[in-house]
């Protein structure tokens, strides 16, 4: 007889942080939402999913991974792992980029196409991916119409 885990899945709050207004209402109020929690200082890159309701409320926002000055490694499994959990109608990406310039890179649109088809199959749709800039400055995929 062998001995079969058994196991329980919880999404628990690392911590918290006070914004002005609960709603997204495009690629400026990602910019500074994630202001807020210092993204555009950042020496390195930083990928962030903000969970949204079906109201574009948002239920929650989760740091997937942290990178190098010029990369950041991002797999879909990471990605909506946490927006499932906390039951995430849509998703906003958003990474920085320390340099300032906030054109994206191939790897930007490649991971962009990758996450956005994995949205598609699991109903998590991606609204937006905005890169932020060290000088205030944002780039939206969905304003360019690459989303």
């Amino acid at each position: 007889m062998v001995t079969i885990p058994q196991y329980g899945i919880r999404l628990v709050r690392e911590s918290e942080f006070r914004y002005a207004n609960k709603k997204i209402t495009g690629a400026e109020a990602v910019c500074d939402l994630l202001q807020t929690i210092g993204l555009h200082e950042k020496a390195t890159e930083e990928f962030y999913s903000i969970y949204l309701s079906t109201k574009n409320d948002v239920l929650g926002v989760e740091m997937i991974s942290r990178g190098t000055l010029t990369a950041s490694l991002v797999h879909p499994r990471e990605v909506f792992k946490g927006a499932l959990l906390a039951n995430a109608y849509a998703l906003i990406l958003a990474h920085n980029h320390p340099s300032g310039n906030v054109e994206p890179s191939n790897a930007d649109k490649q991971v962009t196409a990758i996450l956005t088809k994995a949205g598609n199959i699991l109903d998590v749709k991606i609204l937006d991916h905005v890169i932020i800039g060290s000088k205030e400055g944002y780039y939206s995929f969905r304003d360019h119409s690459l989303i």
